[in-house]
């Protein structure tokens, strides 16, 4: 995870493109494993 994170920071670019980009993932895996809803759920 940190990989891809300082990856993403370094490029400028998101955490699904540098995760892809390494070959950790498919775009269509990230989408699957990754939901952003499920990250702020209760939030606010």
């Amino acid at each position: 995870a940190a990989e891809i994170a300082k990856k993403a920071h370094k490029e400028g670019t998101t955490l699904k493109q540098a995760a892809i980009a390494l070959g950790y993932v498919t775009d269509e895996q990230f989408d699957e494993w990754v939901r952003a809803e499920d990250m702020v759920h209760g939030l606010g």
